[in-house]
């Protein structure tokens, strides 16, 4: 991985000249930094070039950290801490460079390169070699804000990176549409949705987070909502509570009741019982949800009580079914009346009908037609001389 404190080597060097004894002004060491910030985790080069006198074959090169007088130091390679995590980089033009991965904080060491030659004074440590810090991302920013104030958020280091670019994430995810400038967050107007978990990292070591801070955000109560249980029509005598929900930080302290059309309150608390339900408690209910920072009523999401009365007397029970008994039988005798009408009608139609048909026919044996006039008058002479 790429430093993020420098460029990756060879980079060319002034020359920086150290005089050596009897080898004159020929020995240098050259870092191209002296002091490097790097990130807890990440990948640092320490880079530069050096010389010696002619003559001199270098037979070794390494990096050391610990240096006592008079004993020779040990190459960082060699020591347990470091074993798999450094590499020593040379070339035939005399560059150098130690990389050094995964960085913790016992890294902090001033790190010098040293050569040895074929001659036995022939050996030289470049100082003062380079200091080596660590540091770790932190967000600075207050713990809680108002909704409606401007907050800044602040990544922080403990040293100076060379040229990082601040990236934020939110829960987990880059912001994008937030002010950022050089290391910092501008929130303005915030609102309860800018409460949250923020984290930083630095361009090329997206993997590296931040300690997470979490922004509180201060707000009225919102979203206030109010429950029924039981629900639905409730019988006249039994008992019904209602209950007030809503979104607010800090929490509500106080919830109050009332009933529409009233001006003092019914109740208060979170949850409001009615007990032995009567006529008189039908009506709207509303709650109003109070902390530091406002009140607001629950709007739009009012309580109606359906109250089914049970408490009149038995007798008005038994009218009423009586009085429903006698109308489904005077229905029921009206319509036997109509339906018996209906077929006396259809037979005496049957009936005309068949007399209209049979006066066309003369039947002498039933209707004997009637005797000549003259034939009558003669029938009571002869009666009247008989006598």
């Amino acid at each position: 991985m790429r430093s993020l404190t420098t460029a990756a080597p060879p980079l060319p060097l002034v020359f920086l000249l150290m005089t050596a004894g009897a080898f004159g002004t020929e020995w240098s060491v050259k870092y191209n930094q002296q002091e490097i910030c790097a990130l807890k985790g990440s990948t640092v080069f320490m880079n530069g070039t050096f010389s010696h006198p002619e003559g001199l074959t270098v037979t070794e090169k390494f990096w050391f950290i610990h240096a006592v007088p008079g004993v020779e130091p040990t190459d960082l390679s060699k020591e347990s801490d470091y074993s798999g995590r450094v590499e020593c980089l040379t070339d035939d033009q005399k560059h150098f460079s130690l990389k050094l991965s995964d960085v913790v904080k016992k890294d902090e060491h001033q790190f010098r390169f040293r050569i040895i030659t074929n001659e036995e004074k022939g050996r030289w440590t470049g100082e003062p070699g380079v200091q080596l810090r660590v540091t770790e991302l932190h967000v600075e920013a207050p713990e809680e804000v108002t909704e409606g104030q401007t907050a800044d958020l602040t990544c922080k280091t403990t040293c100076s990176l060379t040229d990082p670019t601040f990236i934020w994430y939110k829960n987990g995810r880059p912001l994008t549409t937030k002010t950022i400038k050089n290391n910092q967050l501008h929130l303005q107007m915030i609102s309860s949705e800018d409460a949250g978990s923020y984290s930083c990292v630095v361009g090329g070591s997206q993997h590296l987070h931040s300690t997470a801070h979490s922004l509180r955000v201060r707000y009225p109560p919102k979203n206030i909502s109010v429950s029924i249980n039981p629900s639905g029509e409730i019988v006249e005598g039994s008992s019904v509570t209602l209950t007030c929900s809503s979104d607010a930080n800090p929490p509500v302290k106080n919830y109050t009741w009332f009933k529409e059309g009233e001006t003092s309150p019914v109740g208060s608390g979170q949850n409001y019982s009615i007990i032995s339900i009567t006529a008189d408690h039908t009506g709207l209910y509303y709650c109003v949800a109070q902390n530091d920072h406002g009140a607001e009523r629950s709007a739009g999401v009012p309580v109606f009580f359906k109250v089914l009365f049970t408490g009149y007397p038995l007798i008005l029970y038994v009218a009423v079914g009586v009085g429903v008994c006698m109308i489904t039988v005077f229905l029921t005798v009206v319509l036997w009346r109509r339906s018996s009408e209906s077929r006396r009608n259809r037979q005496d139609r049957n009936t005309d009908q068949t007399i209209y048909a049979n006066e066309g026919q003369t039947d002498h044996s039933a209707h004997p037609p009637p005797e000549d006039e003259s034939s009558v008058y003669a029938n009571v002479a002869v009666f009247k001389k008989q006598r």
